[in-house]
């Protein structure tokens, strides 16, 4: 066995078991082993029934105190019965389990492990899990991992499949010096990889995670230095000036840019016509108007006599960039086109004919701009907005479209400065301070679910004033395949609670493309007054007259990703609200929301985040994901980030080949964790 060793050689794995795992991008043992869990279920001491808090896994040692009753309703078996103890009384129910009548017996104590829910007026516990006493002390030692499913795949397929690979795993020879293995206290690496899916202890699995943690940052570090050097050519084949457009937009624009905008327009004036290269970062907070800036720079290109590009991470925000860049861009005489993974084959050729014969001066699309077939004349600036959604490699791969054209990149992705010296140390910063003076202050509450009737009766005021309001729901954590099911319920539901009269429509990660772009359309139109969504809304997408943000169970979120939620609102003339709502009574939890109340200010919420969550917490944290990582988080990592960073630093001085890395064993992990 190896790496590229195929699934189905594995026992227990057929053709149907092979295609469910294909799904998932798991064809060969080395993706396998590195589809790491979601989370671990641990078992935790018991509490008392009045500490439960609503949506929150517990375990309770109860009394059953009633009868165990079989109801049918249609074709389910409900199993209930009540248990108390000293503080409460709880109703435990089951489905198509009704042999548990005969299991479980009137004033014996269990522990019983579950998700309590509220019901007709009381909480109940669903299909929890039961324990004697003897053996819940037992299952407290172990700690079992929760993979990604989807359908066909169940935790124990997974598991057995990664057990029978232990012989190839603790094969895996090392890649890094003993030495810094040894000054940053690190796993082995194939025992770390052993170890996160089978962990011991929990001391076990945050060695493991720390060390495949710092893998990530390692290699990711490792290639933006790689790519620095290949980058390191100098001298730019393209000078481009600001011509007389320039000054005709910016008089033509119904408002004045900002002095940020202005500073940092100068910064990549003088870039782009001093004969060198242009590697810059534009990080500006949530609607501190970068687009306008990439307006301007494009047209500069353009009016010189060259091609630009601007890559965007989806094909909502591509088109909503292609209707602002021709609304703009009309009066110049400027040819544009816009080149998604949707877009006809038919027309395709047609572009790519185009591009390649310079009959297109500005290209702007999703990752359809970088595919073999795309053949650009005279390619002078690259623009990606959004950068952290994208790879290394795949930034490069544009860039190699030219002939060393200029660079930029645009985050709305607040990164704490210390950060973002090393996550882009390649690039000169310019940073976009400031909101447009036009822009009302977005007014924030945060509150428990009792609040809810009330927000209800304030959205349906708001849409009878002629705005519009988006309603975000988290993914259900157990299946992110549930994923559309708990957008489509919510939706059904705030239908019966609010007028008959209000257009209420869902959008999520698993609708077709052009699917969600016509609701995006739609909602754009006016034609949605509540739109209840996932964070698929999260980037970018403009529309000015949404005037109310309200996240349910914002508790979920992490404070940046809140942040720029939040953004998708007061973006118009109009004063926009947040409402934050959380089903949590916890102490830390507030005060974590609290942030977002006293400020709008992203790159203030970014370091207290950094501060409120702490470096080093990964036990049970769900992960941002911010950079595309697997596992590795930005905030809640960021010292195994500066040691990884260290590293690289102190492994060039000693004249390591990182270039080696390439041909390692990593390199398919590296694809499938950064897409790099």
């Amino acid at each position: 066995m190896d790496g590229t060793t195929n699934i189905l050689e594995l026992k227990g794995i057929g053709e149907k078991t092979a295609a469910a795992f294909g799904k998932m991008g798991i064809r060969d043992v080395d993706s396998l082993i590195t589809m790491y869990p979601k989370y671990y279920l641990t078992y935790e001491d018991p509490m008392d029934l009045c500490e439960l808090e609503v949506g929150q896994r517990a375990s309770i040692l109860v009394k059953i105190c009633s009868e165990v009753h079989i109801q049918y309703i249609r074709r389910l078996k409900v199993v209930s019965c009540l248990a108390k103890d000293g503080t409460g009384t709880i109703r435990l129910t089951w489905f198509n389990m009704p042999y548990l009548k005969k299991q479980l017996h009137r004033g014996e104590d269990y522990i019983f492990v579950g998700t309590p829910v509220f019901k007709n007026g009381a909480i109940v516990m669903e299909h929890p899990e039961i324990f004697q006493l003897d053996d819940y002390q037992k299952q407290q030692k172990t700690l079992q991992p929760v993979y990604p499913l989807t359908s066909g795949l169940t935790n124990k397929i997974i598991s057995k499949a990664i057990h029978q690979t232990k012989e190839y795993i603790m094969a895996i020879s090392e890649y890094l010096p003993y030495e810094t293995l040894k000054r940053y206290h690190l796993m082995d690496y194939s025992q770390a990889i052993w170890d996160i899916h089978f962990p011991k202890s929990k001391e076990q699995l945050v060695e493991a995670k720390k060390r495949l943690i710092f893998d990530e940052f390692f290699i990711f570090i490792s290639a933006m230095h790689m790519i620095s050097k290949e980058e390191a050519v100098e001298e730019s084949s393209y000078k481009i000036e600001a011509g007389p457009e320039v000054e005709k937009l910016l008089k033509s624009l119904p408002y004045q840019l900002t002095g940020a905008q202005m500073r940092t327009f100068k910064e990549m004036q003088r870039d782009l016509a001093s004969g060198k290269v242009m590697n810059r970062l534009v990080q500006g907070d949530v609607g501190s108007g970068k687009t306008i800036l990439a307006v301007l720079l494009l047209l500069m290109c353009a009016k010189s006599g060259y091609q630009g590009v601007l890559m965007a991470p989806t094909e909502v925000l591509a088109k909503q960039h292609y209707e602002t860049f021709c609304e703009l861009l009309r009066p110049f005489e400027v040819r544009i086109a816009l080149l998604t993974g949707s877009t006809k084959a038919k027309e395709k050729r047609e572009i790519y004919k185009k591009i390649k014969e310079h009959q297109i001066d500005i290209v702007l699309g999703t990752h359809a701009l970088i595919q073999d077939k795309v053949e650009y004349d005279d390619l002078a600036l690259v623009i990606t907005d959004e950068q952290h959604r994208f790879g290394v490699r795949q930034r490069q791969k544009l860039s190699l479209k030219g002939n060393s054209p200029h660079v930029l990149v645009m985050s709305a992705t607040p990164i704490p400065r210390t950060l973002a010296i090393i996550l882009y140390g390649d690039l000169d910063v310019s940073l976009v301070d400031e909101v447009p003076k036009s822009r009302l202050p977005i007014k924030n509450c945060v509150v428990n679910t009792s609040y809810r009737p009330n927000a209800y009766r304030f959205m349906e005021r708001q849409v009878r004033e002629g705005r519009q309001v988006y309603v975000i729901c988290p993914m259900v954590e157990e299946s992110e395949t549930m994923e559309g099911e708990n957008v489509i319920q919510y939706a059904q539901m705030l239908r019966g609670s609010l007028s008959p009269s209000i257009r209420i429509e869902y959008l999520h990660g698993k609708m077709k493309s052009l699917e969600k772009q016509k609701i995006m359309d739609e909602f754009s139109e006016g034609k949605i007054d509540v739109l209840v969504s996932t964070t698929v809304v999260e980037v970018g997408v403009n529309v000015p007259n949404a005037t109310v943000m309200m996240v349910e169970n914002a508790e979920r979120f992490g404070l940046a990703q809140l942040h720029q939620l939040r953004g998708r609102v007061g973006r118009g003339v109009h004063q926009s609200y947040c409402i934050f709502m959380t089903a949590s009574k916890k102490k830390e939890t507030m005060q974590r929301l609290e942030v977002l109340n006293r400020s709008n200010d992203g790159f203030y919420i970014a370091n207290e985040d950094l501060k409120l969550r702490g470096p080093g917490d990964f036990f049970g944290v769900r992960q941002s994901g911010m950079m595309d990582f697997v596992l590795a988080d930005i905030y809640t990592n960021a010292d195994i980030m500066k040691q990884a960073s260290d590293a690289v630093h102190a492994l060039e001085e000693k004249g390591f080949d990182f270039s080696d890395l390439k041909n390692s064993r990593l390199e398919k992990q590296i694809q499938l964790a950064h897409n790099l």
